[in-house]
């Protein structure tokens, strides 16, 4: 019995017909690029967060970038975000010609500390860039009045976190922007894919022109009338966002019951927390990652367990131990004890829509037995 890190396949069943039959109506039309796929799925996406504006996005990464520029962030500005993230949240910081400050993380949620976050503001702050890692959402009761105080924009680094909660309200409705995307392994795919999500006209309106190479809404196609990026999300990707946003409460559903699952046969292991999840939020299940006690190596715990054919994975390597980061950074010094204990101690279990029983019971047993080779 093959168990994989993630699985596509499962992850559509149930839909490859009507797939097949979106895709064969995008290539019947021959319309690619900015038609009435993606202008259906912004729409749709609009209905589901409640978001005044959509904007679908090549990528998660340009949905960032675009946001970052929208927003005026540029050379001589700080913007505030974590190290415990996905590498394109700090590049594209950098690519908007900003420079990140890192702040450190929850020992809990790994999302922003709330107080560290304040300690970090500066006379050159213009933004925050705030991520919801792994699906759980930041805490923005305390974040929002900071960057109101300060008169910060923020960003939404919402890229794992689709169907998530705070309080009540879709993540992606906090803030100036948010980023969303839908790479293979997210909640959704669109095999590559993005989109920004905005209440700001202006926002919305410059973000368009971003993602189109600069063009205006009401321009000649060769008439481009600011610096842009071909960040267009095609119809091939919105037609297959379509055909899943549909059924997102089910996929929703379907992950969390592995979720569940998992929580349950891991309670009883002194030696590993499993995911926190906080009372008021909803977590939409990006990944399923656990945290080991001081002391125990992941490494050789990663590799009795693929020995064993199960495949792990450490979560994250923080992105200012990364060499051009640090290139960057030079002699400053980077304080954060929080996120540099965490990064050592995390590790992604297989995790996936189709995950049984069976499956996770053989992982919880893998994982087990590595341990007591570290003993």
């Amino acid at each position: 019995m093959k168990i994989n890190m993630a699985d596509l396949k499962k992850q559509h069943d149930g839909i490859r017909e009507e797939l097949d039959s979106v895709i064969k109506e995008v290539i019947d039309s021959s319309a690619f690029i900015l038609g009435s796929k993606v202008t259906d799925f912004e729409n749709s996406y609009s209905a589901f967060t409640g978001a005044k504006h959509t904007i679908g996005m090549a990528s998660g990464t340009g949905a960032l970038h675009a946001a970052l520029v929208a927003l005026d962030v540029s050379a001589g500005d700080e913007v505030i975000t974590i190290p415990f993230t996905f590498a394109a949240t700090v590049e594209m910081i950098y690519l908007s010609g900003a420079k990140p400050v890192f702040v450190d993380i929850e020992p809990d949620t790994y999302n922003p500390s709330p107080t560290d976050l304040e300690r970090k503001v500066s006379d050159r702050t213009k933004a925050i860039m705030v991520v919801d890692v792994f699906g759980h959402p930041a805490e923005w009761d305390q974040i929002l009045p900071v960057a109101e105080s300060h008169d910060l924009r923020i960003i939404d680094d919402s890229c794992e976190a689709l169907g998530a909660e705070y309080r009540g309200s879709p993540v992606g409705r906090f803030g100036d922007a948010a980023a969303f995307a839908f790479y293979p392994n997210k909640q959704i795919t669109t095999g590559e894919g993005g989109a920004i999500l905005t209440d700001s006209d202006r926002i919305a309106t410059l973000a368009r022109s971003l993602r189109n190479q600069g063009r205006g809404q009401m321009g000649a196609w060769v008439d481009h009338e600011r610096l842009g990026y071909n960040y267009r999300m095609n119809e091939m990707s919105a037609a297959l966002g379509l055909s899943q946003l549909e059924r997102l409460d089910t996929i929703l559903e379907k992950r969390e019951r592995v979720a569940r699952l998992y929580t349950e046969r891991l309670r009883d292991l002194e030696w590993l927390s499993a995911p926190s999840v906080r009372p008021h939020v909803r977590m939409s299940w990006f990944v399923y990652v656990v945290t080991l006690s001081e002391g125990l190596d992941r490494n050789i715990l990663m590799a009795a367990m693929e020995e064993q054919g199960i495949p792990v994975r450490g979560y994250f390597e923080p992105v200012h131990r990364f060499p051009y980061v640090r290139e960057r950074l030079g002699d400053a010094t980077i304080d954060l004890p929080v996120t540099d204990s965490i990064a050592s101690r995390t590790m992604a279990l297989p995790f996936h829509n189709g995950l049984t029983e069976e499956q996770i019971d053989r992982v919880v047993h893998s994982l087990r037995r590595a341990k007591d080779k570290l003993s």
